[in-house]
């Protein structure tokens, strides 16, 4: 049996009666209330999330004599002290090693922030390619909390007072939060107005309780974390994306920098020259069913792909899907059938995102 690492939060799950289950080597909650219910809070008022099985890294360096600045797809010194950068850590294939944003903290500083399944991995890739400064695993110690939903803001400045309230998205600002240094970000992963606050770990139970206090905010799952995060389509990594899988195919070359030098460029500049043999796509289903990872995707009579991500979309009223397919077949408006034994439904190719009535930009 896998043992299973808990958050600092696991008791107070269990007193308030979630569903939990193992995601990416952790025992997390899954749900409270339930996942229909903690998603539409979280849409309409602010849900809080555990967030604590995220891993954390802390560089502290020269970013181009230390090999930092070759690392990611995109470039870490040309981020302005105080903001954050989304991209990829890849393999010499062009393969995901993880998706992870990049907080730059001052001139020779910044924290990395990656996936949990990957946690560990990520940093013996990066160690392995540094050639200078320091570098830390320092996840044990720090705890993170996301705060999502249109309200998440006044929450906020009700809780930690107006230092925050301006901050534009993907910017942040240390304040103290509870007598410790804590990092604000005005970043997320549900298409809503949010918040992810980093802390000490000792201090993370302290603030959980002091923000379930107000009555506008519910605490919300891994579940409907997933449904947030499909409707306005974001990938997961280990189902959307993984080392199998390079941005290219999976339609985000826009956080590919390719006037800059990181492991696996040669491999995306081959893809690029060569032609993709598949490419993720979004589809909608005709109906209320949820298509499933792992269904198949068929075209005209053929198996042309497979789903990766697939759930019943609260907001649109019907199943939505990620998957990938053949070039031929990733164009919008083109008919899909997805089956599995005896499921099958009708589906259509759509753009991205499915939901659009988010207040992330608010």
């Amino acid at each position: 049996m896998e043992q299973l690492r808990t958050t600092p939060l696991c008791g107070r799950h269990e007193a308030l009666n979630a569903l939990m289950a193992p995601f990416g080597g952790w025992n997390m909650p899954i749900q409270y209330e339930g996942i229909i219910a903690e998603h539409r809070w979280c849409r309409e008022q602010a849900a809080l999330f555990d967030i604590c099985h995220m891993g954390e890294f802390l560089y502290q360096g020269d970013f181009d004599s230390g090999g930092l600045e070759d690392l990611f797809t995109f470039s870490v010194k040309s981020i302005p002290v105080g903001r954050s950068r989304y991209g990829f850590l890849l393999n010499e294939q062009g393969g995901i090693i993880d998706d992870l944003i990049v907080f730059r903290l001052a001139e020779t500083e910044a924290m990395i922030v990656v996936n949990a399944a990957t946690a560990d991995n990520d940093f013996n890739v990066i160690r392995s390619r540094l050639t200078g400064g320091q570098f830390s695993n320092i996840s044990d110690d720090t705890g993170k909390l996301d705060i999502q939903g249109p309200l998440s803001r006044a929450v906020l400045t009700a809780a930690l007072g107006e230092g925050f309230a301006a901050l534009p998205y993907f910017r942040f600002m240390s304040m103290d939060i509870l007598g410790s240094e804590a990092i604000v970000s005005r970043t997320g992963y549900t298409g809503e107005l949010g918040y992810e606050i980093f802390l000490p770990a000792a201090k993370v139970g302290e603030l959980w309780d002091l923000l379930l206090s107000d009555g506008r905010v519910k605490p919300a799952g891994l579940g409907a974390r997933d449904v947030l995060r499909l409707e306005v389509g974001y990938s997961l990594y280990g189902s959307d994306i993984d080392e199998t899988t390079t941005p290219l195919e999976a339609g985000l070359e826009g956080f590919v920098d390719f006037g800059k030098e990181f492991v696996g460029k040669g491999a995306l500049l081959r893809q690029q020259e060569q032609g993709l043999m598949r490419r993720k796509v979004a589809f909608e289903v005709d109906g209320r069913r949820s298509p499933r990872h792992h269904y198949e995707i068929g075209f005209s009579g053929e198996t042309v792909g497979s789903v990766t991500s697939g759930v019943f979309s609260p907001m649109l009223g019907g199943g939505i899907g990620l998957g990938f397919v053949r070039p031929d077949v990733a164009v919008i408006g083109t008919p899909l059938t997805i089956f599995h034994e005896r499921v099958s439904m009708k589906a259509t190719v759509c753009e991205l995102p499915f939901y659009r009535g988010g207040s992330l930009r608010s």
